[in-house]
């Protein structure tokens, strides 16, 4: 049963991440800590190396569509990489219960994001008409978004996605598509560190890799004939759920040390 569970979660998570060009961590980390009781400094290596598949398993099919743009996604991950190898030596000196309180108000925010800063305006569906902008800010994001992938196990899709979209003026299916070409570098350089520590279980990552491929490929599939605008009210809701859930779980764990 545990195993049918874990591929669920993996399906869904690799679905989503394929959708919104985030990695499945936002969704995989939180249903691995709240819904099976998995230990967040195992959950997170786990989501990451989920991550890793979910890009293997999509981008080759958004590059195929011309959606990926190669050149600006080798740029931003230069400062990516970098900031995740950070994120990954600074996470062993960090309380769990501090990350899921990061991790809560980071799901927020990217929430809030989705709702207010949603564009109505049609965008174009290949790279060939626009032109990103704002570099040194997509390069400085970038680092912040590898540290956020190395702390919090979500690839730093939900931060790259809106950087690129709203901060370079990318399409956003654009955005989307070059994002889940970057999360599997990004996760790959996390990891390493985890495992490093023995903090990889692979009996907990095989079943859930095995669903994220099957997800990230048909969530690949659909991507390019779903409005994003329905896309990202409809995560956009999941999040707020998740970012309460973990506000409240790392608040239990923080709460008593407040009055130490």
């Amino acid at each position: 049963m545990t195993v049918l569970l874990l591929i669920t979660a993996g399906t869904i998570a690799g679905l989503a991440g394929a959708l919104l060009g985030i990695g499945g961590g936002v969704l995989l980390v939180p249903a691995l800590v709240l819904g099976l009781g998995i230990p967040l400094e195992e959950a997170v290596p786990a989501s990451l190396m989920c991550v890793v598949a979910s890009s293997c398993a999509s981008a080759a099919s958004y590059v195929d569509n011309r959606l990926s743009d190669i050149r600006l996604g080798m740029t931003l991950e230069l400062a990516t990489v970098m900031g995740a190898i950070a994120g990954g030596l600074v996470a062993a000196y960090i309380a769990p219960a501090m990350v899921a309180v990061v991790f809560g108000m980071f799901t927020l925010f990217v929430a809030l994001q989705m709702l207010v800063l949603n564009r109505r305006a049609p965008e174009p569906m290949s790279v060939s008409n626009y032109a990103p902008m704002n570099y040194p800010l997509g390069v400085s994001g970038s680092f912040v978004a590898g540290g956020l992938s190395a702390l919090l196990g979500v690839g730093g899709g939900p931060l790259k996605v809106p950087l690129m979209s709203y901060g370079m003026r990318v399409p956003f299916k654009v955005a989307t598509a070059t994002s889940n070409l970057m999360v599997g570098v990004t996760g790959a350089a996390s990891v390493a560190s985890y495992a490093w520590r023995g903090h990889l279980r692979l009996e907990l990552v095989s079943p859930l890799v095995v669903g994220v491929l099957a997800g990230a490929y048909a969530g690949s599939r659909v991507m390019p004939r779903v409005p994003t605008a329905v896309l990202k009210k409809l995560f956009a809701g999941v999040l707020l759920v998740v970012a309460s859930q973990m506000l409240w779980k790392g608040g239990e764990g923080l709460w008593p040390s407040l009055w130490k």
